[in-house]
């Protein structure tokens, strides 16, 4: 009945009024009935007990309805929220310029804007959301704007579409037709779905097809001009052996006429101008030649010498290219075959063979200097073949008794020999610019005790001070630091040379001091100082301050490579002057964390038992090759010689002799090189000792070498360091 009476949805002050005046007439009613068991209170407890109830529930309702409402509101704002992010990104992806799709994990199509598929009209209107990807693949594999490659199909294109669509990331470009180009850029969202951006690079494309052709233009104008300037002949033939390019100096070398030497010329049209009268040296013969010429044999490098009649002898090198042609060099070497003539008359007399050997050795750097100037355009890049030159004069200069010769002689020796370390100097130099410069300098930063490098840099500096009358102070020091090692000492010994060389009183200092979690080394001299406005200057390549050190002493690249060691290790670089006070250099280094593995000491060993030995010497480079040996008989040993590894076995089987050591070049032409042949030698022959020769400085190879169980003998080959290699019975 009271339930009746009470609206829920009045507010609760008009309840509450209902209730008390139901409350007022149950005990009007209560005094005017008399009722002896309590009938009437009872009840009147009963309804004062429901209105409680009603009141709870009345709150509970009306927080209930209160919730509901904040919901529904929360509800409808996220609900505008949403369309009004999706209108958003839809306006968003539509103002960008390159063609955007996003399909969702199971690749359907959920949006896309108008410019997606912008090369592609006549798939346009079929490009609706839930749209499968690889329908749409399908479809642009079928499109009339899509262009081709003549040895592919559509269902081809397909298949390598669909096998890049299974990366997260990938970026590749699709040619159209007309010679368009679109870029396309396909990303994995974090839910697995796939967003796909098209971007139009035609003019790209173009510009870079148009600059490249201007590159070649420009190179094959340098190859023409180098070819003309060098002092070989050069001939170039294609696949079908047909003359496509020479210099003019071939026609001089094998003195053609000019009409002879045209374009399209073939290789037998050449060779039979003097056929009747050609001189093959040893190893080659004119069918074996031919059959190199026509592709019957394998194109390995080839190397032989000819003699047109009376004309020149001939270093002739032939060597395939990729695109099944060849290309062959010329080079007179008339004058080093006399001069090898000469010594082979000159034998009568020690002191007449001595002087005749001087003389052609003098005449022979004069050449070698020659032929290096006209080819150093050609050859520049190339640390190898610069190398090889120089490690032959060494091995020569070394090959001469110095006790047999006169005083002057002797002196001219040592100049000679000081004159070779200055080039070796400056060509490391040279080399560690430029790799620097380049960026391809590979560095291994590793615990270094500074005690024992600092020990051996003032062993190495302390003659070169005492003869300025300066004092070259070295502090020593415990610490251990992380850097690379060889870098580390590059840049230390040209800090220290530095300083000694432009100080003329008092001393050198060099120490480390300490600083949280790092070690700066301090060179401090006593010299003039440097000019604030000359400190940038410094650094620069080929600078020298007020010119003072000659070229024998240095081109002025030492403190430029300090600087790029120093910023290549991240070791900063810092520059105190004063000047009439003098100069400090100082180099950062952080603290290793743990030290360097003590290193075992290294074995003394005795001048080699050279008597009787035998060594094979396998080097592709002929001068190189005629300087070991020459070098290695003078020390009593015999020697083997070959110029590839397949001519070194051939050598072997025919003499059925296993040398005592194998001296082998790492490069050796098209064939294998020298980690190939010394494992292919210890496959036939067993663990046979042997030396790598190279001038490559490389850390993979060293490790290499080390995993094969060789010793190296890094280029230019310093004699004592290959006499001390033949008196090392094995690995390093």
């Amino acid at each position: 009945m009271i339930e009746a009476l009470i609206d829920p949805a009045d507010a609760p002050d008009r309840r509450a009024e209902k209730l008390l005046t139901i409350a007022t007439a149950l005990m009007r009613r209560m005094e005017r009935v008399t009722d002896d068991s309590g009938a009437a209170y009872a009840q009147f407890q009963r309804a004062a007990l429901l209105e409680d109830q009603v009141r709870d529930r009345t709150r509970d309702l009306e927080r209930a309805l209160a919730l509901l409402n904040a919901t529904n509101s929360r509800l409808a704002e996220a609900k505008a929220e949403a369309e009004t992010a999706r209108q958003n990104l839809a306006s968003a992806i539509e103002t960008i310029q390159e063609g955007f799709a996003l399909f969702d994990r199971d690749d359907r199509l959920v949006m896309c804007n108008s410019r997606f598929g912008m090369h592609m009209q006549d798939l346009r209107g079929r490009l609706s959301p839930g749209l499968p990807f690889a329908d749409y693949v399908a479809m642009a594999s079928r499109s009339a704007f899509l262009a081709l490659p003549e040895t592919e199909t559509p269902e081809a294109w397909v298949v390598r579409r669909m096998q890049r669509h299974l990366d997260r990331h990938v970026i590749f470009n699709v040619r159209m037709v007309q010679d368009h180009w679109v870029q396309v850029s396909e990303h994995r969202t974090a839910d697995g779905g796939t967003v796909i951006l098209q971007t139009d690079v035609t003019d790209i494309i173009r510009a870079e097809r148009h600059e490249r052709g201007k590159a070649l233009d420009d190179q094959a104008r340098i190859i023409r001009a180098t070819l003309d300037h060098i002092n070989q002949g050069v001939a170039i033939f294609d696949r079908d052996g047909r003359l496509v390019g020479w210099n003019r100096r071939l026609s001089v070398l094998l003195s053609l006429p000019a009409g002879r030497l045209r374009m399209g010329a073939s290789f037998d049209q050449l060779l039979s101008r003097f056929r009747a009268d050609l001189a093959f040296g040893a190893g080659m013969s004119e069918t074996r030649l031919m059959d190199w010429v026509a592709g019957r044999t394998a194109r390995a490098a080839l190397s032989f010498t000819v003699r047109p009649g009376d004309g020149p002898i001939l270093d002739v090198f032939a060597q395939g290219m990729p695109d099944g042609g060849f290309v062959m060099s010329f080079t007179d070497v008339t004058a080093e075959r006399e001069a090898l003539e000469a010594l082979s008359r000159a034998k009568e007399t020690l002191e007449a063979r001595v002087t005749e050997r001087t003389l052609e050795l003098q005449d022979a750097l004069a050449h070698a200097e020659r032929a290096n100037a006209s080819r150093s355009r050609f050859v520049a890049a190339a640390s190898h073949d610069l190398l090889q030159p120089l490690s032959a004069a060494k091995l020569f200069l070394s090959a001469i008794e110095a006790a047999a010769l006169n005083p002057a002689a002797r002196a001219a020796l040592d100049k000679a020999q000081n004159a070779l370390q200055s080039v070796e100097g400056i060509l490391d130099a040279l080399l560690d610019i430029s790799k620097l410069e380049s960026g391809k300098a590979a560095v291994s930063v590793g615990p270094v005790r500074l005690g024992r490098l600092l020990a051996q840099l003032h062993e190495e500096f302390a003659p070169l001070a005492a003869t300025k009358g300066l004092r070259l102070t070295v502090v020593a020091s415990r610490a251990v630091v992380d850097s690379d090692p060889a870098y580390l000492r590059r840049i230390l010994q040209n800090l220290i040379g530095n300083a000694i060389r432009y100080t003329d009183t008092d001393r050198v200092l060099v120490g480390a001091r300490r600083r949280p979690g790092a070690i700066e080394i301090e060179v401090r001299d006593t010299g003039p100082g440097i000019p604030a406005h000359a400190r940038e200057d410094i650094f620069k390549e080929f600078h020298r301050l007020n010119a003072r050190a000659s070229a024998s002493e240095g081109m002025g690249l030492g403190l430029a490579i300090v600087q790029r060691a120093c910023a290549l290790l991240d070791h900063p670089l810092t520059l105190d002057s004063t000047l009439g006070k003098g100069t400090t250099f100082r180099v950062g280094l952080p603290l290793a964390a743990e030290a360097p593995a003590a290193a075992p000491s290294a074995p003394v060993h005795e001048a080699p038992q050279t008597q009787g030995r035998i060594v094979f010497l396998v080097e592709n480079d002929a001068d190189l090759r005629r300087a070991l040996a020459h070098l290695l008989e003078t020390w009593g040993l015999g020697v083997l010689e070959a110029a590839s590894g397949e001519e070194a076995f051939a050598l072997i089987d025919e003499i059925g002799i296993l040398p005592d050591l194998f001296l082998v070049d790492q490069q050796l032409g098209q064939g294998m090189d020298g980690l190939a042949f010394v494992a292919a030698l210890h496959a036939r022959h067993g663990a046979v000792p042997a030396r790598l020769i190279t001038a490559d400085r490389a850390p993979a190879l060293a490790q290499a070498a080390r995993a094969a169980g060789l010793g190296l003998i890094h280029k230019p080959i310093d004699a004592a360091a290959l006499r001390l290699a033949l008196a090392t019975p094995k690995g390093n």
